[in-house]
């Protein structure tokens, strides 16, 4: 692997969007449209506006963290690294800004507010919430909105049950205790003092995991699958949580959590898909 000394402006600018974040919450949007009914076009253009709209989210996280980052040396972040240039960064993310705006209202005005609030709920994230304890909400506003997006891009728009928005909310607020493990010592060497870092690295992940697994039994009693693939579809939610969380307790700096909750997050997800809960 190229160190941050050697990558391509190119490549240091693709890891600059974080791309995992960017592409679990583009792919499981497009599922959730997809499980709506939509047709292909539909599809194709409200996976562009996440697509954008996330990307703008990554992009404007490292700009607005770029003193903060390069003051702590953190060289896994390209732009605090000096790999891509301030500019480059800005271009893309006012490129990135308003191809999600039009991309969005492409999908109709419901479902483009709606898919402009998961926008907004990151960027609100990025500032001014991040170091304060209200750090988890914009994430459950964003990823809440979600199915919404769904289904009010349908041809004859109609809000998703509630409990679709509460499930998918809690995914998201799992996905930011998650998230924040990794670099737990740097964001708080940096200053950052969200809500996962006063709980602390342990607590942030049982936090993280009773989160997914509670969306998980909320998706299995909402979307009531089959009895024998509800019962296995909490069983693998539980024991992909607890696995999560053994490897954390023993190595706090793992990702372990993070990957654990998207998993459990694709089961909710997939369940919703498979039942037609959302047509």
């Amino acid at each position: 692997m190229a160190s941050p000394a050697t990558r391509s402006p190119v490549v240091a600018l693709a890891l600059a969007c974080h791309p995992v974040p960017t592409v679990a919450v583009t792919v499981l949007a497009t599922v959730l449209v997809v499980s709506a009914g939509n047709d292909v076009t539909t599809v194709a253009v409200a996976a562009a506006a996440v697509l954008t709209g996330q990307l703008s989210i990554g992009w404007s996280n490292d700009m607005i963290d770029v003193r903060r980052d390069a003051a702590s040396g953190r060289q896994d972040k390209p732009l605090a690294a000096g790999t891509v240039s301030g500019r480059a960064v800005a271009s893309a993310t006012a490129v990135a800004l308003v191809a999600t705006l039009a991309l969005s209202m492409a999908l109709g005005w419901r479902a483009g507010l709606a898919q402009l609030c998961v926008v907004a709920g990151g960027w609100v994230y990025n500032y001014p919430l991040k170091s304060t304890p209200l750090s988890p909400l914009p994430f459950f506003v964003a990823f809440g909105a979600l199915p919404a997006v769904a289904t009010l891009a349908l041809p004859d728009p109609a809000s998703p049950p509630a409990w679709v928005l509460v499930a998918a909310g809690l995914i998201g607020v799992s996905a930011h205790f998650g998230n924040v493990l990794p670099d737990f010592d740097e964001d708080a060497a940096a200053g950052v003092r969200g809500l996962p870092h006063r709980l602390g690295s342990f607590g942030s992940a049982v936090t993280a995991t009773l989160c997914a697994v509670a969306a998980s039994g909320i998706t299995v009693a909402g979307a009531r699958p089959p009895g024998v693939w509800g019962a296995v579809a909490l069983v693998a939610a539980v024991g992909l949580a607890a696995a999560g969380l053994v490897v954390v307790r023993r190595r706090p700096s793992s990702e372990a959590a993070f990957y654990t909750s998207m998993a459990v997050a694709a089961i909710g997800v997939a369940l919703i898909a498979a039942t037609g809960v959302l047509t």
